[in-house]
């Protein structure tokens, strides 16, 4: 599992410092050819261990490297961040990362038509980013999410009270996943879910959501549990009425998410006649390429699970809606 686990003080500047200590060598995929590296057989990429002043071994780094494998480490760790959020933001089994990895070194490869020997140092590279791409969300959600929500910094007697209500409101039923959270209308519509979406893959044209765009089209459900995790991580941290650091580890939010992935499946079940997550999930993806400054695509088309009720709601919201669009000459959609 993951090496370390990167809690909510990994700071947004401490997340780019190491993204950036692979990506330095190199902002775009290396160039070359299968051939080329045939010539002079496989590169053995693995370099010898450092030693420190005191003898020990020192760990790793990108730049310990040749030129070309750091260029397709870079490629291989942006790709690698892609595939932990879109498929398994809380891998069970080092199984599970390590094949992300092996997945995300192959089509770096492919990419750039290389063909490097991927060994177990440039793996466990890879597998580092694991806790620290959950990190960067979680640092990014939790300014959008004491905004949004309205909670207060102050250490008043009435300030602590306002914000200890609120987030054991946000917490019963998880109303905070609604758009309307007091009257609970809009499930799975929460524009915090746009923002993270926004801030975390699509804030330009060279941002991860945009150059790796096949991961996040259509956007996966595995990708929406683990922001409403993140965001109820957030509110977690208000709890006691002032805010605290508490870590979006994997041990804690782990079935947390597997929660909110449960109950996003099973929405999208019940309400399959309408297809209405994979509207959310198009509806997402174009406004973020449009913050991204991309014409969007062309698409086809403690918590308690929710009872059936609540999602018989969301397909009454949805008629009532596409109704009035239909009275009124609009579009449903």
């Amino acid at each position: 599992m993951d090496e370390t686990e990167n809690g909510s003080d990994y700071g947004a500047d401490n997340t780019a410092n190491d993204h950036d200590e692979v990506a330095k060598a190199s902002s775009t995929p290396v160039v070359g050819t299968k051939r080329q590296l045939e010539d002079s057989e496989v590169l053995n990429t693995d370099p010898k261990f450092k030693k420190g002043p005191n003898g020990t071994r020192q760990r790793l780094k990108a730049s310990d490297f040749d030129d070309i494998t750091k260029d397709l480490l870079t490629t291989a760790t942006s790709i690698y961040r892609c595939l932990v959020v879109t498929r398994a933001p809380f891998p069970e089994t080092l199984i599970v990362e390590t094949k992300l990895a092996k997945d995300a070194w192959r089509e770096a490869s492919n990419m750039a038509e290389l063909t490097i020997q991927l060994t177990p140092s440039l793996v466990k590279m890879m597998t580092r980013r694991t806790s620290h791409v959950r990190g960067e969300l979680k640092t990014k959600m939790r300014v959008l999410t004491a905004s949004f929500f309205g909670f207060r910094a102050s250490r008043s007697i009435l300030a602590i009270k306002a914000n200890r209500d609120l987030a054991e409101s946000l917490k019963e039923g998880s109303r905070f996943v609604f758009k309307d959270w007091e009257m609970k209308r809009g499930i799975y519509k929460t524009e915090l879910i746009q923002s993270a979406v926004n801030d975390m893959w699509f804030t330009n044209r060279s941002d991860e959501g945009i150059v790796y765009a096949k991961y996040f089209d259509p956007l996966p459900v595995q990708t929406i549990a683990l922001i409403l995790t993140a965001i109820e991580c957030c509110i977690d941290e208000w709890m006691t009425g002032v805010k605290e650091d508490i870590k979006f580890s994997s041990v804690a939010y782990s079935p947390v998410y597997l929660i909110h992935l449960k109950s996003l499946r099973r929405f999208e079940e019940r309400t399959a006649a309408y297809k209405l997550l994979g509207k959310i999930g198009v509806n997402l993806l174009d406004i973020a390429r449009m913050h991204a400054g991309v014409d969007p695509l062309m698409a086809a088309v403690t918590i308690d699970s929710f009872t059936d009720d609540v999602f018989d709601d969301a397909i009454r919201e949805y008629e009532d809606e596409a109704r009035e669009a239909q009275e009124g000459g609009g579009d449903s959609d």
